[in-house]
């Protein structure tokens, strides 16, 4: 008999502002600010006041474990698998006031898409526990998300910050507020696609990493024949994508066809798939990725796919210029036993991630 969530959720009331339906499919718009509040949503916005905020409510054991130098190794050590234990302090080991506090700094970090695909990927994790049963209760927490900040955050200090717990891994480096790198940027979900209605949060069809797969099946069925031996690799599905857990993206030369044989139209989808991940960022990161995106050539972009060419069976794709990597993979059941409905899908700096120079360079 498949299990049902009840409500209300006890799990989900500690996770604070998060009453967000995994059916959603878009986010509603903002609401236009105030000039009364327009001074607070301008502080709000700002990465530095809010790690400084979210510091100053810690006590001395809890910032031991939350600020790190900023040379660490742990600074470029990251995963997104279930884990005991990661570096930082987790939401669950902080108060309510300390729980605001730290999701104020990831919103600040983060556009609104970006903050709610992220927080919706930590409620993913009460269904799965409720799926996988009370054997999972150590691994299956929506507040099993860690915070690190590295460095002294200042204004002319550079410093940086993860979140990271089950497939989700966010990496910046910033200098006062400016963020000047902001990768691997990871997000996964499980189950990619909710199969049945587990109560008001969590509806049949709800799928937080949604336009991540239908958005690339629309470019792959827009294909041509010709088009499709050049997009299509040959040889079975990856398992996972490569180099994860790796402090610096591959190096494998691009696959796939490239931007310049696609037509007009396909430009234009294959531009609206880059700009689903890149849109996560906050507005200024964003258009500095597309900045160098463009400069680099948007024309030697290339887009391989390997595996299925319908969902529900195994498929992986590949988004690779000259400045970025973007790798999809969606081969592993869910933790109901759906075939390929588990995505993993990851944003590499082609540069170098961490701030850091590419080895070698």
């Amino acid at each position: 008999m498949r299990l049902r969530l009840v409500a209300p959720l006890v799990v989900l009331a500690l996770l604070p502002c998060l009453a967000i339906p995994l059916a959603q499919e878009k986010v509603a718009p903002e609401k236009q600010p105030s000039a009364d509040s327009a001074a607070a949503a301008s502080t709000a916005r700002r990465p530095l006041a809010n790690a400084t905020a979210f510091l100053d409510t810690l006590d001395s054991e809890q910032r031991a474990k939350t600020v790190l130098p900023y040379d660490s190794p742990q600074r470029v050590a990251w995963h997104f698998i279930p884990m005991e234990s990661r570096k930082g302090l987790p939401l669950m080991e902080m108060n309510a006031a300390q729980q605001k506090a730290a999701h104020a700094l990831l919103r600040s970090a983060l556009s609104q898409a970006g903050y709610t695909k992220s927080t919706r990927i930590m409620q993913l994790e009460s269904l799965l526990l409720q799926l996988e049963g009370p054997q999972s209760q150590g691994r299956r927490n929506p507040q099993k998300y860690y915070f690190t900040v590295f460095g002294q955050p200042a204004m002319k200090q550079v410093w940086g910050l993860s979140i990271e717990g089950h497939h989700l891994s966010l990496n910046f480096s910033l200098r006062g507020n400016r963020i000047i790198d902001s990768t691997p940027q990871f997000l996964g979900a499980n189950p990619a696609e909710i199969k049945d209605d587990y109560g008001d949060d969590f509806k049949k069809g709800g799928r937080v990493l949604r336009e991540e797969e239908q958005l690339a099946f629309a470019l792959l069925n827009s294909l041509t024949e010709a088009q499709r031996s050049q997009a299509i690799l040959p040889g079975e599905v990856p398992q996972e994508i490569r180099a994860a857990g790796q402090a610096q993206p591959p190096s494998d030369a691009p696959q796939g066809i490239a931007a310049a044989d696609l037509t007009a139209a396909q430009q234009t989808q294959l531009k609206q798939l880059i700009e689903v991940y890149s849109s996560q960022m906050k507005p200024q990161v964003a258009k500095q990725r597309w900045e160098l995106i463009e400069k680099a050539g948007f024309a030697q972009i290339h887009f391989a796919w390997a595996g299925a060419q319908q969902r529900g069976v195994g498929h992986y794709y590949i988004l690779q210029g000259k400045t970025f990597l973007i790798e999809f993979i969606n081969v592993q059941p869910d933790a109901d036993g759906n075939p390929a409905n588990h995505i993993h899908c990851v944003w590499r700096d082609l540069q170098g991630d961490f701030n850091l120079p590419l080895a070698g360079k």
